[in-house]
């Protein structure tokens, strides 16, 4: 072995530190390192990222000016040198560092999500108290200028005796997707940053839930869920045998037109949802659903891209009753599928397994 490395060898013979300019390099950084989390406490008073700074900067100084206390360490652990030592030290840290930034990148989505999502509430104009029972039907939009006009106009004005309502929720759309919404007796609100059709449900709820709604239907806005069987699908709720009813396609009809391997997924991940959360369905990615508007405050929805499964997760962990009533799928009227090509099977395995485990 090298007594270069050795743990047993003089303070400065760790490679390159007997060398002052080294040395300098090593203090140097720390010195930049300390002013940045100086200066990030003093204007922004973050306490983590000082002490991020603090340690990093120690273990800079030293290995620049201590060495000979990672090869005690080193001793003590009994590794073959204190370089290893170091290398081991300076890996955690950089993994530490990685998650931290993570967390941070992960909690200002959250924070910026929340705050679309409020301004897009605050949009909605308060509907006077009615004194009959409400449905409101929630439809997520995309650019879907095209379709949305066709879908609004087919609603009824009431359905099982219960006043209809729309809502729709732009979710950043570039188009004319509001302007076209707006030309129809409908509650429309714009999120200016896309959030998912995830996201714009969440919009749509709570609007739904503030407004009273006594049931909540959610389609689609690309017309692929036929407006003629709204009656058949809250049925079951105006009944009370129901508390969240989900259109199933494997027991009506299926005309969406989707491939092989989609069909595959879609039963694959019903059939683990069914194992998972004792259930008994078949179509998991169906949006396509009728809710109880008061039992809504009892769903935990976080997810913003493929929230399908944890809505049918979090239904049944809160106790919904939960039937399928057979629906006919048509394919899309106009435009492309906004669906993700590519991490789809692997938001939706992510999805299912983080809304059962939570």
């Amino acid at each position: 072995m090298s007594p270069l490395v050795s743990a047993d060898a003089p303070l400065a013979a760790l490679p390159g530190l007997s060398n002052e300019a080294l040395t300098l390099l090593f203090a140097g950084v720390a010195a930049v390192v300390l002013l940045w989390g100086f200066e990030r406490y003093r204007t922004t008073f973050s306490r983590a990222e000082l002490a991020i700074a603090l340690g990093v900067a120690l273990g800079l100084l030293t290995v620049a000016f201590a060495p000979g206390l990672y090869g005690t360490l080193a001793g003590v652990l009994n590794l073959e040198s204190r370089f290893i030592l170091i290398q081991i030290f300076a890996n955690v840290t950089f993994l530490v560092l990685i998650f931290y930034l993570v967390s941070q990148v992960n909690t200002s989505q959250r924070t910026i999500g929340d705050l679309t999502r409020s301004l897009a509430v605050q949009q909605a104009d308060p509907d006077a108290d009615l004194d009959e029972q409400t449905l409101y039907v929630v439809v997520p939009a995309y650019n879907e200028a095209d379709t949305i006009g066709t879908v609004l106009a087919a609603l009824p004005d009431r359905i099982h005796d219960h006043l209809v309502r729309a809502v729709v929720v732009s979710d950043g759309s570039d188009d004319a997707t509001r302007r076209a919404a707006e030309e129809y007796d409908a509650i429309v609100v714009e999120h200016p940053i896309n959030q998912g059709q995830g996201g714009a449900l969440q919009t749509g709820f709570d609007i739904a839930s503030d407004h009273g709604a006594d049931i909540v239907v959610t389609m689609d806005a690309d017309g692929q869920h036929p407006v003629d069987q709204l009656d058949d699908l809250v049925a079951p709720i105006v009944d009370d045998e129901a508390d969240y009813v989900l259109g199933s396609r494997y027991r009506g009809e299926d005309n969406s037109g989707n491939s092989i391997t989609r069909r595959g997924g879609i039963r694959t991940f019903t059939w683990l949802i069914n194992r998972l959360a004792k259930t008994d369905i078949t179509d998991c990615t169906n949006g396509f659903r009728a809710i109880r508007g008061s039992r809504l405050a009892e769903l935990t929805l976080t997810e913003e891209r493929f929230s399908a499964p944890e809505l049918i997760i979090e239904s049944r962990k809160n106790g919904l009753r939960i039937v399928e009533v057979p629906v006919t799928i048509h394919e899309r009227e106009a435009g492309e599928t906004k669906k993700p090509k590519i991490g789809y099977a692997v938001g939706l395995a992510r999805t299912i397994f983080v809304t059962w485990i939570r």
